[in-house]
């Protein structure tokens, strides 16, 4: 009796620790749900943007510099002053090209006196020698004079043209309407041709906006360059305090070739400028509507999660496991993003607690994010 109850009792261990060590298999298997918050996908009516820092360049800018030599002797606009097309900038003391014009003048009026006599005298001796009543020579010194009076009136006139040019740019204008900056010299200042700098012209309006492209991004763009029907928001200006340019811009240059070494592109947009509020000079941000337009599905940014390169989120299934879901991801919009493709309006996706899931896990919803 004693032998059968000791069999008894340590069967009854065995099956114990045997079922101990089974609770703790199937706890091992099947790990405790995960709490989370859910997101139900919705469509959004969006108007998405892709931005480029960019740059504002006037379409035409100069350097005003003298091409005599002389004083400044009078300086007719003000620094950063608008001026119109042949509107006077600057001035050279033009005394000494003015008696220079004058002298060239008198050379040209002497000339032409000179060789109207010489043409006289060639006419009276042609007919005399039709009458054989001069000596041949003499003819023929007559036409030589007559050559030579011809040479010296043109190169009187050519010592005008160069007196009345020199003349001409004692005085700079303006070749285009634009805006000066700030003159680099005052009155009395000496200069010489090409030198120094004296200010700079930069037209207003329009105004370009020169920016960069990866080459990949080239055919998006030569397709915005060749269509005939664009929308008008397709290019905007954003500046660095948030606010937005008011006139929308057309987009008119892709350069020639791509940069070997950056493998980018360069392109222009123009943009009108009536107020002036553009500066050549500026840098800003070139807003460019992109594929995002109309009711699109957003998600919260931070249900996505990043493996090499390629972007997904949990959804949640019907028995309340998650699968993890490759999606494509187009513009960041304040704290969300649109999804192009991975996941449809209605799906369920995991919006915290992501860092604790795996493929498959158990999940139970804390409450759903809005």
């Amino acid at each position: 009796m004693k032998l059968s109850y000791k069999l008894v009792a340590f069967s009854a261990l065995i099956l114990g620790i045997s079922s101990c060590g089974s609770k703790q298999d199937q706890a091992q298997q099947a790990p405790p749900a995960v709490s989370v918050t859910t997101y139900t996908l919705v469509k959004k009516s969006v108007t998405g943007m892709d931005e480029y820092p960019a740059t504002l360049v006037p379409l035409n800018e100069v350097e005003i510099r003298p091409q005599i030599g002389g004083y400044i002797t009078n300086i007719y606009v003000q620094d950063g002053q608008e001026v119109k097309k042949g509107q006077k900038l600057y001035e050279i003391d033009r005394s000494k090209y003015a008696a220079s014009r004058q002298q060239a003048e008198a050379l040209v009026a002497s000339a032409e006196a000179n060789l109207a006599r010489l043409e006289k005298d060639y006419d009276r001796y042609k007919r005399l020698d039709e009458q054989d009543a001069i000596a041949k020579q003499t003819l023929d010194h007559a036409q030589t004079e007559l050559l030579n009076g011809k040479a010296q009136l043109s190169s009187a006139k050519a010592q005008l043209e160069s007196a009345s040019t020199d003349f001409g740019y004692s005085v700079l204008v303006a070749p285009f309407d634009g805006t000066v900056g700030i003159s680099q010299v005052r009155l009395g200042t000496q200069v010489s041709p090409g030198q120094p700098l004296l200010n700079t012209l930069s037209s207003n309006d329009p105004m370009s906006l020169n920016f960069v492209i990866n080459e990949r991004e080239i055919p998006r763009f030569n397709k915005m360059l060749k269509a005939e029907n664009t929308p008008d928001s397709l290019f905007r200006i954003k500046f660095s305090d948030g606010s937005v340019y008011p006139y929308n811009g057309k987009f008119t240059t892709i350069d020639r070739a791509v940069g070997r070494q950056s493998g980018t592109i360069s392109l222009r947009v123009q943009f009108p400028n009536p107020e002036r509020d553009l500066i050549a000079g500026m840098t800003v941000n070139l807003m460019v509507l992109n594929q995002d337009i109309g009711e699109q599905v957003v998600i919260p940014y931070r249900a996505v999660t990043e493996q090499m390169g390629e972007y997904f989120v949990y959804v949640v299934q019907p028995d309340n496991t998650v699968k993890q879901q490759n999606v494509i991801l187009g513009t960041q919009i304040g704290e969300g993003i649109v999804v192009r493709s991975g996941v449809q309006e209605g799906a369920k996706i995991v919006v915290t607690g992501i860092q604790k899931l795996g493929e498959g896990a158990q999940i139970t919803e804390q409450s759903s994010a809005q």
